[in-house]
Parts: structure tokens; sequence; C-alpha cells
């Protein structure tokens, strides 16, 4: 490596010999001290100002296709970022030497074909300089282009390729580093020399055979369909061309894919015949390609990626043609046959166990059937929300909504067993095993499978009110099927079912759901009877459970024959008569299930207005987990050992989680039984504490992550999640910070600060922002001791880098947070070093790389920011800071490694700014001691000169006057909550369409319980 250093000499000639050696050390044939010595001279090589110069020799000379690429780096950089400040002369230089480099490797087929990639990389760097050389300084591109793509079949194909990066540039990517005048002036040139591109097109069409040269001009074509001038598809034979190539094999997807742009077009009226004989000749090529008695899913199945990707290609086309054009489909009785044969073949499709596939499909059919609903059940008066429903007469003046639902009747009845078939799981019912074994309940926000639920849960509400005759007999009939299979019926399928019976909750008038809930339970509990194996008995009753949630409200019909644990009697509620059965009731389910069971009771007692009675039922309820909770607790007073065991550890997990689901929805009546256990649970936590620790630090370097540990955590965890439930819930907040939150000073605040990191539970510090956020200022006496026993010994944990502890990460800041926005006052009782260590901490919180993180950090600077303005501390802090945080939040904004948090940092600089121009500040930001007192007439100006000088210095490309039109979005904000509102009205003005368990449940609703 030390003959390589002559490599940094730029007064030498470079020794390309010599850098293909280094680079082939580099990628792997050195040793790893080798290695990053090669590493390390290339990235200086790389930097320095002259490399640039040398890439045309190291281009020619090379050997080693790693160092072209490493030279086209270098290039690449240059032409990015370096580009204007080249002189005219070698900026035609390289233009020059790019092109001819490209024509000379793309004309011959042999070189083509084996430096395919090379080829591709010198194209990717000529269209970065097309991008700021064309039009002005490079007019003659496109004519130039297109004139030699006609001497030679391999230099046009690649010419395809490179008029492809070019659309993508232009009208895919531009907003990453283009300005929008930059790209708006791209667009334009480009629109108007398509002529010349069309022309090419067209040529390659009429006149080639080679295959490859085909498939370059369908793909290039395929990005440029989606933006040409209209004129240009069917004022010519470009759709003749296609639908010609559709039927070749070779060039069928790529052909399906122009296809489906064309398709996915709205044009005038002018166009419509046009559109429906393009349909018409598509379909029937189709049925010779893909002829109706295929079985679809399985010839997917069965299929190579190609076809595969064909089937998928397919569905994009009906979806987007369907979209655009299907109301002038059903206007012509010609077409009508052709448009029932597309959508029984997206049907199809719509079965291919393909999860992108399903989701097109789905996109499409939650458009459809909601569209031909409003036809033919919406109002025809001037009110939107004004529908009726299906099972209410339909006006005469709906005659041709009718006549769509009777044209689609068998459409919309395979799209039932559709639904019904693959209903996605619902939130509802989404259950885990954590990480410690057991079996828990997880609520996933923003998830694929609940978007998916969520989309065909209305779906089929919509269906359901066009036929619900129809949905309730599909409904019943497959679950018929169920019991006939006997003992073959399929846990999946009947899950399946369930949850899409209870997805159409709400659609139907009472008596409809009474009636349709009589016939579910009595159903399934035939399966039960019928079924062998506890296992299976189990599914079955979870499902009874879920159905009569959703559907009756926990309310079981009195004509269903209940099984033992829900038999009624009229001689007291149904509460008390539950609680009497509690053993036999609870005795089969598994602990999650106990769980879910309980927060359920508990919303029933909540629902008891004696108080004495509520006291009462919940004594029975809990009877169960508090005889486990004293026998375990009896044993280990003789002996502690037992405590030790995995099988207690479980059992006291258990009781816990039990008693977390109960104050979850009892809320302030759970007092009696937290204080019954909060003692001995402290105990109990503080003893697992000791044991995790003394464990990770006498264990090897993966002791945290053992079985045995992780029992010790969850139980530490849950009884911390129990607390933090109760104070959420408690509306005695006295009590919480006179009686609770004194007991957890030694048991859980300090053993958190004695604790090693690797013991440390970040719900400690959940728990704490959500007392403080509970109790306000009541908490402020405890605050000290809170920051001294969490903070800095946190921030030691999360600041060794940006992986570690991401937990931890979260809830410091929302600790953090919790104390900025309820208990500020207490800020102004720390030293200065110790508000520097906030600051600092904030600081380092929104340049993190986590999105959570960022905004989380930008969040609190923002209302910390508020508060200290309208404190009597303002001036005092913003001397000190205001400048840093201005800076930190500018550097982080132009980052591109900080793209998020992008309204967060617009809103922290406008209140900067801001408050420059109050009176708020009463001294100068500016240093007096050094520039006087006078040096500027306000601190507005200062900060103004202050930031210009700032960008200035960092972006001298930047120029005095910036176009800023666009950086105000509020009206688009304003835009997006009304869509949401007139979304939310339209929703719940269909039955059915909001879950029930989003809608708020009436107290005499809960009474009636």
């Amino acid at each position: 490596m030390a003959d390589a250093t002559q490599l940094l000499d730029f007064s030498l000639p470079t020794n390309v010999a010599l850098l293909d050696a280094t680079v082939s050390l580099m990628y792997g044939s050195g040793t790893p001290d080798q290695r990053q010595a090669a590493e390390k001279l290339l990235l200086q090589f790389q930097e320095h100002p002259q490399a640039w110069v040398r890439v045309d020799s190291i281009l020619e000379s090379s050997q080693n296709p790693s160092t072209k690429y490493f030279a086209l780096q270098i290039l690449e950089s240059v032409i990015r970022y370096k580009w204007g400040a080249l002189p005219a002369d070698q900026r035609e230089g390289i233009k020059l030497y790019l092109s001819n480099l490209i024509i000379r490797h793309a004309g011959q087929e042999e070189t083509f074909r084996k430096e395919s990639t090379f080829i591709n990389k010198l194209n990717i760097s000529l269209v970065q300089i097309l991008k700021q050389e064309w039009p002005h300084r490079w007019p003659s591109f496109i004519p130039d282009l297109v004139s030699a793509s006609k001497t030679s079949e391999t230099l046009c194909e690649n010419s395809m390729r490179i008029l492809r990066l070019l659309s993508e540039e232009v009208f895919d990517f531009a907003r990453l580093d283009l300005t929008q005048a930059k790209t708006k002036e791209l667009k334009a040139q480009l629109n108007n020399e398509f002529r010349l591109i069309h022309e090419l097109c067209l040529f390659v069409l009429a006149n080639t055979r080679k295959a490859d040269l085909v498939r370059a001009t369908l793909d290039t074509l395929s990005v440029y369909l989606t933006w040409v001038p209209l004129g240009y598809i069917f004022e010519c034979n470009l759709l003749e061309h296609l639908l010609q190539l559709f039927p070749q094999a070779p060039f069928r997807n790529l052909a399906l894919q122009c296809l489906t742009e064309v398709g996915s077009l709205v044009m005038g009226p002018e166009f419509n015949t046009q559109f429906e004989t393009f349909y018409v000749v598509f379909m029937r090529q189709l049925a010779a390609v893909v002829p109706p008695t295929v079985v679809i899913p399985d010839a997917y199945e069965k299929g190579t990626d190609e076809q595969q990707k064909f089937v998928q290609n397919l569905a994009l086309f009906f979806t987007g043609f369907f979209k655009a054009h299907i109301a002038l489909l059903e206007t012509d009785p010609k077409s009508q046959l052709a448009l029932l044969q597309g959508l029984e073949y997206l049907v199809n499709i719509s079965y291919v166990e393909n999860v992108e596939v399903f989701k097109t499909c789905l996109d499409y059919w939650n458009f459809f059937v909601p569209d031909v609903y409003s036809s033919s059940c919406g109002s025809g008066g001037p009110d939107p929300t004004a529908l009726s429903f299906s099972f209410a007469p339909v006006p005469a003046g709906r005659a041709a909504g009718g006549r769509r639902k009777t044209l689609y009747a068998p459409v919309l009845a395979r799209l039932r067993q559709l639904m019904i078939c693959r209903m996605a799981k619902p939130e509802e019912v989404i259950v885990v095993e954590d990480e410690n074994g057991n079996i828990v309940r997880e609520t996933m926000k923003d998830n694929d499978v609940l978007a998916q639920y969520k989309s065909m849960r209305e779906t089929l509400i919509y269906l359901c009110h066009l036929d619900h005759d129809d949905t309730e007999s599909q409904m019943l009939d497959k679950l018929r099927v169920q019991q006939q299979a006997g003992q073959k019926w399929t846990w999946q399928a009947l899950n399946t079912l369930c949850w899409a019976i209870g997805s159409i909750s709400g659609s139907m008038t009472e008596e409809q759901e009474n009636r349709f809930l009589v016939s579910v339970i009595r159903d399934l509990l035939n399966l039960c009877e019928m079924t062998r194996g506890k296992d299976n008995k189990a599914v079955i009753a979870s499902n009874i459970m879920c159905v009569g949630a959703w559907l009756g409200g926990w309310v079981v019909p009195a004509s269903v024959p209940p099984p033992p644990f829900l038999q009624l009697q009229e001689r007291e509620p149904f509460i008390c008569e539950l609680l009497t059965a509690l053993g036999p009731t609870i005795q089969d389910l598994q602990p999650h299930q106990i769980h879910l069971f309980y927060e359920s009771v508990g919303l029933m007692i909540g629902a008891e207005s004696d108080a004495q009675k509520r006291d009462e039922y919940l004594t029975r309820l809990m009877a169960p987990p508090n005889a486990t909770w004293n026998q375990i607790l009896a044993e280990a007073r003789g002996n502690p050992d037992v405590l030790k065991q995995p099988q207690v550890i479980k059992n006291i997990q258990n009781v816990l989680q039990t008693n977390v689901s109960i104050a979850t929805s009892l809320g302030q009546p759970y007092v009696a039984q937290f204080n019954l256990i909060f003692t001995d649970m402290l105990q109990v936590y503080k003893l697992y504490s000791e044991l995790i620790s003394r464990t990770i630090a006498e264990g090897q370097q993966h002791a945290a992550r053992t079985t045995f540990v992780k029992y010790l955590r969850s139980v530490k965890k849950v009884a911390l999640k129990l607390i933090e439930t109760f104070t959420e819930k408690c509306e005695d907040t006295t009590m919480v910070a006179t009686q609770a939150v004194p007991a957890m000073i030694d048991p859980v605040l300090a053993d958190y600060a004695r604790s090693i990191p690797d013991a440390r539970d970040a719900e400690v510090l959940s728990l704490f922002a959500a007392i403080i956020a509970k109790l306000k200022g009541q908490a402020e006496p405890e605050v000290p001791r809170i920051f001294e026993a969490t903070f800095e010994c946190t921030l030691i944990m999360i600041s060794r880098n940006f992986e570690d502890f991401p937990e931890h990460r979260l809830q410091f800041f929302a600790l953090l947070h919790s104390i900025v926005n309820h208990c500020f006052g207490c800020l102004f009782l720390m030293t200065p070093a110790q508000l520097k260590l906030v600051i600092d901490s904030i600081v380092w919180a929104f340049r993190h790389t986590e999105r959570n993180v960022a905004e989380t950090g930008l969040s609190l600077l923002l209302d910390l920011l508020g508060q200290f303005a309208a404190s009597d501390f303002a001036t005092a802090f913003h001397q000190t800071y205001f400048l840093h945080l201005m800076q930190e939040v500018l550097s982080v904004l132009t980052d591109s490694f900080h793209k998020p948090g992008f309204k967060l940092h617009a809103r922290i600089l406008h209140h900067l700014f801001t408050l420059v121009d109050s009176p708020t500040l009463k001294a100068a930001l500016w240093d007096v001691a050094a520039k006087g007192p006078a040096a500027y007439p306000s601190n507005a100006a200062f900060v103004r000169e202050h930031v210009v000088q700032l960008l200035t210095t960092n972006f001298p490309n930047m120029t005095a006057l910036q176009d800023n039109a666009d950086l105000f979005a509020e009206e688009v904000e304003k835009e997006v909550r009304a869509q949401r509102e007139t979304e939310r009205l339209r929703m719940a003005a269909i039955p059915g369409m909001i879950p029930q368990s989003a809608v708020p449940l009436q107290q005499e609703d809960m009474a009636d319980m």
C-alpha cells in the first residue's frame, strides 16, 4: 500500500494498473487491514478536486470493471454537484467525450451485450448532464439522438433506454434534485419534442424484427404514455401496433403495460368510440390467450415468473380501464357482454394467492361496489347524506341505477363470496406471542392487514346493502358447509367466515341482525357439539364470543340455546349469572382470552350505577386471580425461592395482566383492587429487579436475553403497565400524589437509577411521564427526584449511538416532554449546567435519523420555546440559546438525511423569527461586549444578517432571491381536513360503515347489559 500513495500525487500521470490493484484490494482480495487502507486511499482520491480530470484515462486504460465504476462515480459526483462551476469548454468536453463513449460501446452488438451494466452507468451520467444542459445549452439533443438511432439497432435500443431514464428523471424523480421551475421547463421541452420520439417508436415497431429492440421500445413507451399529448395515441396506428404485439408471448407483458396506460386515460367524449373498439378487440384477443374456462388461480400457481407477471398486469389493465370507462361500456348493449366477461376475469384474478395482486383487485372492488350502490340505492335528492338502503323501497327515479344492479347481479354475488372467503383479520382479534412466550393482544396501526380489512369490510357492507338476503344466505351456507365437513373443517376457514360475519355489524336493522345472530350462533354451537378436541372447541368458542361482541354487543338472544357458561336466568342480572359460573367460564380459555374476557366484564361492571353492587361484582370477579396471588405470596414467605420458579413467574405475570385488563375497562372503581395488591406488587417488583441486575452482572454478554431474565422482566413490565393504567384512569389525583407516588420512589425510581443499563425498563420512563401528565402541578415536588434518577443515566445509555435502547429513547423524550408541558416551573430550579444538558439532549433528539425520535425532539423543542417565550426568563434563555438552536434546526432542515419533520422545522423557525420582531426580548442577542450595543438597529436585523451569512457560507450556490411561493400550504391542509370530515359524514350515513367499536356507547346501553 506504500506505493499506492503515489495515486494521490496529481502532478504525475495516473498509474491505472496500480489503481486497479488498489480497487481489487478494497473489494476483497486483500486482508482486512489492506481493505481498510485501500478504502481510505480511494476515498482521498475521489475527494481530490482534480480527480475528475483523470476519469477519461481511467476508463480508457483500466481492465477492472470495478475501477471503471469507481471512475464513473467521480464523474457523476462532479456532474451533480460541481457542474455549474466548471468552465464552458470543460462542460462541452465532458458532453462530447461521454456521448462518443456511449456510441462506441453501444454501436457493436457484442460489446453492447457484454458491457450492458457499464453502458447503463454511462446513460445515467448522460441524463444527469441533460438535466442541467438541456434544452438551452444542448437544444439539438433529441434530434441528434433520433438521427443516430436509425444508424444501428443496438444504438437505437440504447437510445430507448436513455429516453426512458430521461422521462423518469423529469416526471417521477424531479422533486428530489430539481427546482419546480426547472422541472416545468424540462416537461414542456419533452412535450414539444415528443413528435420525434413518437416517430422513432413507430418506425421501430413497423420495421424491426429484433426482439430486444421491440422490448426496449415498448418499455420506453410505457413510461411516455402516462403523459404524452393525447392526439398521438388515437390519431396514428400506435394502438394497432400494440394490439398486434399483445398476443405474441415475447412482447405480451410490455404491450399490456402500454395498453394499461392507454386504457387508464380519461379523454373527451369524441374518443368514446375508439375506447370502446379498443376494449372489444382486446377482449377478443385475450380470449385466445387466456380462454374463459382457465382457472386463473391454479394457472398462476403453476406458471412461470412471466406468466405470473402477466396476471398481475392483466389486473392492472382491467382496474384502470374500468375506473375510467365502465360507464361507456355499460351504455352500449354490444359492449356489455365484453364488460361482464372482463369483470369475470377480474373476479377470477382476485382469487390468486398473491398479496399484491389481491390488493390491486380489492382497490377496484372498493371503488366499483360503492359506485353501483350509490346509483342503485343512493338519494336522488340534493342532500348527499340522505341515503336509503336495500331494505327500504326504491324510488321510481332510480330506474337506471336498478338496471345497473340487475346487470351486475351475477358479479356482485361472486364478489360477496370472494369477500367472505378472503376476509382479512380485524384489529379486534390480533393476538401474537411476545418475547416472553406469552400470548398477548396487540393493537397494530397502519398495518397492511388492517388496511386490507378496512377496505374489504366497507366493500362487503355495500354488497350487503345491495342484496342482504344473498349476503346472509352465502354466509350461512358457508357455515353449514363447515358443519358438513365434520372433523375436516379448518380453523382458518372458520375464522375468516366469522370475521366476515362480524364485519357487517350494524348494517342491518335490529330485527334482521338479531335473527341473523340467532342463526349464526346456533350453527356455531352445533359445530362445537359435533367437534372433538379441546383446541378445536376453544377456537369455536372464541368465534362465538367475537361474533356475539360484533353483532350482539355481548348480549346473546334468549332464543339461542347457549353453552353452559352463557345460561341466562330471569331471576337475576346476566352479570350475576356470569360471575356465579366464572370458574367453568374461564377454565378452558387461554391466558390472552381470559384477559379479553376480564376487560369485557369490566365494562359491564362499570355500567353499574350502585357503588356497593359494583364493588361486590369486582370482588367476585377478582376472586380467582386474587386467590392465585395470595397463594404464591404465602408460599414465598416460607420459601422465597418459590418466586424464581418459571411457572410461578408466569402465574404472577398472568395475574397482573388480568388486573391491567380490568383496570383498563373499569377505571376509577378499580381503586379497591389496586390498593389490595399494590404494596405486595412493589415488593415483588423490587425483588425481581435486583435478581435481574445480579443475573446480568454475573452472567455472560447475552445474559439479558436468557429466558429466565425475560420472564422476570415480563413481570416488571406488566406491573409498571398496571400502575400507569391505574394512574391514567384514576380520578382521585390526590391519592395518587400522596400515596402511590411516594411508595414507588425507592422500589421503582431509585431501582432504575441503581440498575445496570441492560436491566433498566423503558416502561419506568413511560410511567412517570403518565404520572406527571395526570398530576400536573401536584407532581412538581417529585420532579427533581425523577429528573435526578432518570435523566443523566438514561442519556448516557441512548447517546452512545443511534441504535441501542430504542424504546428508552422514545420514552425518555416523552418524559421530558411531560415535564415541559405540565411542570415547566421545575426547569427554573435547574442549574445552568443541568438546563444545558436538557437543551443538548433535545438537539441530539432532533438530529437523530430515526423519524419517531427526531419528531419527538422537534415537538418537545417547540413546546419548550413556547413556554420560555411566555415566562419571565425569556430574555436570558434566548440570549444563551437562540442562535445555537436556530443554527441546529437549520442544519437538520437542510440535511438530506433528515427529510421527515419539515413542518416542525418550519414552525420552530417561524416561532424564533417571529419572536425577534416582538417586544418579548428585552436585550440584544448579539455579543454586545465584542460588537457594541449599537452594532445593529434591532434583534431582527441582527438575526436576518446572521441567517443570510449562515446560508451563503454553507450554500454558496444560493442566489439572493429564492422562489418561496410553494412553501405555504395552509390552504391544502384545510382542504384535507374538509375532505376527511366529508368522508366521515358519508360513512356515518351508511349503517354499519363505522365500526360499532368506534361509536360512543351510551350509558343506558351499558346499563341494559
